[in-house]
C-alpha cells in the first residue's frame, strides 16, 4: 500500500513539476527539473518568503550558488544553470513514514 501519490505537471517550456501528497491530500513535497525554474512563489506559497530571506543578495552581488533552506519544518535544494535546473522542497513534518528521498531527485 502506497502512503503517498505523485502528480506530474509538464509546463509549456517542457519543465516538469512533481507534487507528492499524502492520501489525505496534504502536499509534503514538490520537485522540479527543466530548462528554467518554475514559479517558486506559486509552488511554495507562504514558504516562498522564507526562501527569499534565506537567499538574499549580499552586498548587491549575485552568486552562482544554488538556493537552499534548511529548517526542521522546511527544506529546499535548488540548483543548475540556464537550460538545466532542478530542485525540490520538502515539509519533513508532513512526510509519510517510509517515503524514499530518492523520489525527489
Amino acid at each position: 500500500m502506497t502512503n503517498y501519490v505523485m502528480h506530474t505537471l509538464t509546463l509549456a517550456n517542457q519543465s516538469q513539476v512533481r507534487e507528492f501528497a499524502r492520501p489525505d491530500g496534504v502536499v509534503f513535497a514538490v520537485a522540479w527539473t527543466g530548462p528554467s525554474r518554475p514559479d517558486l512563489r506559486q509552488l511554495l506559497g507562504p514558504k516562498f518568503a522564507t526562501l527569499q530571506a534565506e537567499n538574499a543578495v549580499v552586498n548587491h552581488r549575485r552568486t552562482h550558488r544554488g538556493l537552499t533552506v534548511s529548517h526542521s519544518d522546511f527544506v529546499v535544494r535548488s540548483g543548475g544553470h540556464s537550460g538545466a535546473f532542478q530542485g525540490w522542497a520538502l515539509a519533513p513534518n508532513f512526510m509519510p513514514a517510509g517515503f524514499p528521498m530518492s523520489n525527489l531527485r
